[in-house]
């Protein structure tokens, strides 16, 4: 996880916008970092190990979707895109890509700040998976030891955030979480709209990788008016030592 002394990443190609975005931060005692284009954000990225990045979507050199695959294959640095591309199909490909909140343009300056502050805590708060204990359910098991997930033999390419999900779930042991149970889970606690719907996206995301029909569950199922649940009983046992 970034140093909370390590700076917020703005990218945006409008100096205006950068401009406008830097002074409400740095108001907040922010240190801040810019980048104008993706391939500039994603070097950003790498030299500065941000602890959040503002990022725009129409970008020069390499697109903002572009960047945020390529920040997630790099690590789970939060990402809010702040973008004029605000309609509701934009929002779900920008969350479902990976960013973590999204913000369409023109925006309220504080509310940006207001939403960074919400995320950082979530963050900065979240836990881990504990080393002690693997949690199985069926054939899938979550190993605290290892950071991984696996259904049989193989290991499910999970990034940090899915795998905290995942064990909220199972953890959980059967009861139905809430989107807001589950944001405080993976997290911190905290709130944010937003944020909110985004654990629907992320839930379709992890169904997609552990190979979970949705509507014939195996593993996470939808509680209508509630939130998700873990389908059937989880076992718990020691977890083997850490490789």
């Amino acid at each position: 996880m970034p140093s909370p002394d390590a700076p917020i990443l703005v990218v945006d190609d409008d100096p205006k916008i950068v401009t406008l975005v830097r002074t409400y931060l740095e108001r907040e005692r922010y240190r801040v970092v810019t980048a104008g284009d993706g391939r500039a954000a994603l070097r950003a990225i790498d030299e500065n190990g941000p602890r959040l990045v503002v990022l725009d979507l129409m970008l020069p050199e390499l697109d903002g979707l572009s960047v945020i695959r390529r920040a997630r294959a790099r690590g789970e640095t939060p990402i809010i895109v702040l973008s004029a591309r605000g309609s509701t199909a934009d929002r779900i490909l920008g969350l479902s890509e990976g960013a973590d909140d999204y913000l369409a343009k023109p925006f309220s300056p504080a509310e940006l700040v207001a939403r960074v502050r919400t995320i950082l805590r979530r963050t900065e708060r979240s836990t881990a998976p504990s080393a002690e204990e693997e949690l199985v359910l069926d054939d899938l098991v979550v190993d605290g030891a290892r950071h991984e997930a696996r259904v049989g033999s193989r290991v499910v390419p999970l990034s940090a955030l899915e795998l905290r999900l995942l064990w909220a779930l199972l953890d959980a042991d059967g009861r139905a979480l809430t989107r807001d149970q589950l944001l405080d889970a993976i997290h911190g606690a905290g709130e944010g709209d937003v944020l909110d719907r985004a654990i629907d996206v992320y839930v379709k995301r992890l169904r997609e990788k552990l190979g979970d029909d949705p509507v014939e569950s195996r593993y996470v199922a939808t509680v209508r008016g509630v939130g998700y649940r873990a389908v059937g009983r989880v076992s718990r046992r020691r977890a083997g030592p850490k490789p």
